[in-house]
């Protein structure tokens, strides 16, 4: 039998095909490949420190091989909150990602703190041997342990040396009481309070106040920290005493990093990677030419003999007591590359 419908009959049926298929589409789930992805980065390196520079251009090399995809939005200069903070809102999911040296993670594990032992490496031979080998490895392990995921590679905070106000520092006796601001880091306030000092704790996002109102005489930090926070308009005097190595590890939370796909972890992963080796470069050729660019804002140089330090270091228990804080398997592996402390 042949059957016939009527015009309104024929846009009834074609309205409720069309209907469906758009419902069908829209209640679909989205294919990862689909999937937007925007993320906060965080960290105190100033603006125009090449730890804050290499990460922007990893974050825009992400966005442009991803096609948009992920977008990573680089916040320098403390702007999320001290480092502290930070590390509470990486853990807690308000951030995903930052860089902070492996003194400031101590707190929850001892051993991310074993790279900035007092006179530990001598130079950075010794540094990249150990961060990118077994001392690394074992660090990054013990991270993990505690949902922290770290990449592979460290940016390099450098060697830190003391900025005076007042005086240069040549022996440990110059130190006898000197106010001097370190990071809230139980190691380096140890190391100080051994040396002599008088360290106090104060935010980097606070230090050039500090400085500035004296209510520190002096401070510590690598030499293109002390530039590109202008430190020199405070300081006076660089004693380069290249007392301990700092390095800044790029981490998230182990959850939030599993839940990603491996397209976006393998993205993410090679760009940072990538971004931190040049960074060590760009630190490598800025220490040959900061000392004279330092120089030409009125700092005055000196050059101190490094034993004398370690050898009042060793006479007040640092050593022995850093060792039994870390362990003897960590002090184990660190003087494969230090040699006996």
């Amino acid at each position: 039998m042949k059957m016939s419908i009527s015009r309104r009959q024929f846009n009834r049926i074609a309205l409720g095909a069309a209907s469906a298929a758009l419902f069908s589409l829209a209640s679909a789930p989205v294919h990862a490949a689909d999937k937007q992805y925007k993320f906060k980065y965080g960290t105190a390196f100033p603006n125009d420190h090449p730890g804050a520079v290499r990460i922007k251009e990893a974050a825009d090399a992400i966005r442009k091989e991803s096609n948009g995809r992920i977008d990573i939005q680089v916040f320098a200069q403390s702007t999320l909150g001290s480092e502290p903070d930070m590390i509470f809102q990486v853990r807690s999911g308000a951030i995903q990602f930052m860089s902070t040296a492996g003194t400031n993670l101590q707190s929850m594990v001892p051993v991310a703190g074993i790279n900035g032992v007092a006179f530990a490496f001598k130079d950075y031979k010794q540094v990249w041997a150990a961060m990118d080998g077994e001392l690394g490895a074992y660090v990054h392990k013990q991270l993990e342990k505690i949902n922290v995921y770290t990449f592979d590679k460290v940016l390099d905070n450098g060697y830190r040396n003391i900025t005076t106000a007042t005086k240069p520092i040549n022996t440990p006796a110059d130190l006898a009481n000197f106010k001097i601001r370190v990071p809230g880091i139980p190691l380096w306030i140890a190391m100080f309070k051994d040396l002599g000092a008088a360290p106090t704790s104060i935010n980097f996002g606070e230090l050039y106040s500090a400085l500035q109102t004296k209510i520190v005489d002096g401070q510590e930090n690598p030499l293109p920290l002390i530039q590109s926070a202008k430190l020199y308009e405070t300081q006076k005097y660089v004693s380069m005493t290249g007392h301990t190595w700092d390095g800044h590890y790029i981490f998230t939370s182990t959850k939030f990093w599993n839940s990603l796909p491996k397209d976006v972890q393998e993205i993410i992963s090679r760009n940072f990677n990538a971004a931190a080796v040049k960074e060590r470069a760009d630190i490598a050729e800025l220490n040959t030419h900061l000392e004279a660019e330092l120089k030409k804002q009125g700092m005055v140089f000196n050059y101190p003999d490094k034993q004398p330090f370690i050898d009042a270091l060793k006479k007040a228990g640092f050593y022995t007591n850093t060792k039994a804080k870390y362990g003897a398997e960590a002090w184990t592996i660190l003087e494969k590359y230090s040699g006996p402390l």
